[in-house]
């Protein structure tokens, strides 16, 4: 009988441990941070647990392993991979291990499309599968998701896959191809996980590592280093950009070489980055041919977006405020900035080793910032000169200065550009505050 490997124990360790399980393997399980659920989880599944801390404990986790399959936190340099790959037990993440299932499924593989990029995944996965729905067909978003692909793969009720490829999925992959894939956007980031951009550059060009003739790569256009490693893999490339490219905008709408897909006035939201991630999802289904032109735009008007993604939380006093928390790197938080002629940010928290100073890039468009977190004092030295700066303790402090900074007509955003690891445990426990605080602050107010 296989036996597999499940180092952490999270949403997507738990869920891989469970998949394993279903298809009959032996299981030994571990997570860096035991704590007591674990071992009634474990039971429950009938996998072995062990406690890695010591080398004989992480020695006997790896003895007999066919695979280990590590969370996606968990960096190349840890001391559970690196043992494994010197004790010659294979690494693979679970949309590896779920790509060959699904490749020997009876019946045939059914389509896969993926989606990678620093900023823009979740939105442009969930565009994908909407753009499918309204064609009919029943298609699951998985990998970087709440839903691990291992998870849905047995699923028979599925028409196709969307997975979002995070660089932490890809670099641990051997045989994982899409159908058709975008490499949406590369700039810094996680780079407290990967050594250098150099790193993370090449584990996002492992979507297309594995390519077929005839698979596709959406690519962004004008983009060389993308286009690049699209060339570079064989597969048939198709561009997409606001202004140019195979898929654009022109004349008020969305086209694509056969005509137009959607009038821009019918989207849900016409944001320049809601534009080209509409185009790139756009891409994916035409050039697979899962989907007629005629559903897109239907598909595209009735989308709602993920929470957390310059998410409007309300007008007042002639503000709109607005919920970026997902925004965890300096270019995502950049992406937010440019959507807005004037704005007061709010941006701070835990960073990741990344250079703050790109979100100051646009000082036209800044009217104040709020410093908050952990790393206030990167934020307030990459504004200074730029607009004023002020810093907050907690996100009620935050959203008080912003309010009294803001006029009508300049919108406020919380977008942090930094991880939200210093005073939340993610980044919805981060916008769910926000949100609250600024409800709070402008109810109180109103009863004055």
């Amino acid at each position: 009988m296989p036996v597999a490997a499940v180092f952490g124990l999270a949403v997507t360790g738990r869920a891989v441990v469970e998949a394993f399980r279903r298809r009959g393997f032996d299981v030994v399980a571990a997570d860096d941070v035991p704590v007591p659920g674990h071992a009634a989880f474990a039971s429950a599944y009938g996998a072995r647990l062990v406690d890695v801390a010591t080398d004989d404990g992480l020695d006997g986790f790896l003895d007999g392993a066919d695979v280990l399959v590590p969370a996606p936190g968990v960096p190349p340099r840890s001391r559970v991979i690196a043992r494994a790959l010197a004790a010659g037990v294979p690494v693979r993440s679970e949309i590896d291990i779920a790509h060959d299932w699904e490749q020997a499924r009876p019946g045939g593989a059914r389509p896969v499309l993926g989606v990678t990029g620093t900023d823009g995944k979740t939105t442009t996965t969930m565009i994908t599968a909407a753009l499918l729905r309204g064609a009919g067909l029943r298609a699951e978003e998985v990998g970087n998701t709440d839903i691990p692909f291992m998870a849905a793969v047995d699923d028979p009720d599925i028409d196709a896959f969307v997975v979002e490829c995070s660089s932490f999925r890809l670099q641990f992959t051997e045989t994982f191809r899409c159908d058709a894939a975008t490499w949406l956007n590369l700039a810094p980031d996680h780079l407290d996980w990967h050594p250098d951009l150099g790193h993370y550059a090449a584990a996002k060009e492992r979507i297309w590592a594995h390519v077929r003739p005839g698979d596709v790569a959406v690519v962004p256009h004008g983009n060389e280093t993308i286009s690049g490693a699209a060339a570079r893999s064989g597969a048939r490339p198709v561009t997409f950009g606001l202004g140019s490219g195979d898929y654009r905008v022109e004349a008020g709408s969305l086209v694509g070489p056969r005509g137009a897909l959607c009038s821009v006035s019918a989207m849900w939201r016409t944001m320049p980055h809601d534009l080209t991630n509409s185009l790139a999802a756009a891409a994916l289904v035409l050039e697979t041919g899962l989907v007629p032109p005629s559903t897109v735009e239907a598909s595209l008007a009735g989308f709602a977006p993920a929470h957390h993604r310059i998410e409007l939380v309300g007008t007042f006093a002639g503000s709109r405020w607005f919920d970026d928390s997902k925004a965890t790197s300096p270019h995502a938080a950049l992406t937010a900035i440019r959507a807005f002629p004037r704005l007061v940010l709010i941006a701070g928290g835990r960073n990741k080793g990344l250079d703050l100073s790109e979100m100051a890039c646009e000082p036209s468009r800044m009217h104040a910032v709020v410093a908050i977190g952990d790393d206030a004092d990167l934020i307030e030295q990459a504004f200074r000169g730029t607009c004023e700066v002020r810093r907050a303790g907690s996100m009620r402090d935050a959203v008080a200065a912003a309010a009294d900074l803001a006029e009508p007509g300049v919108d406020v955003v919380l977008s942090p550009g930094c991880t939200s690891f210093d005073w939340y445990r993610n980044y919805n426990e981060r916008g769910n505050d926000y949100q609250e605080s600024v409800r709070r602050h402008f109810g109180e107010e109103a009863t004055r």
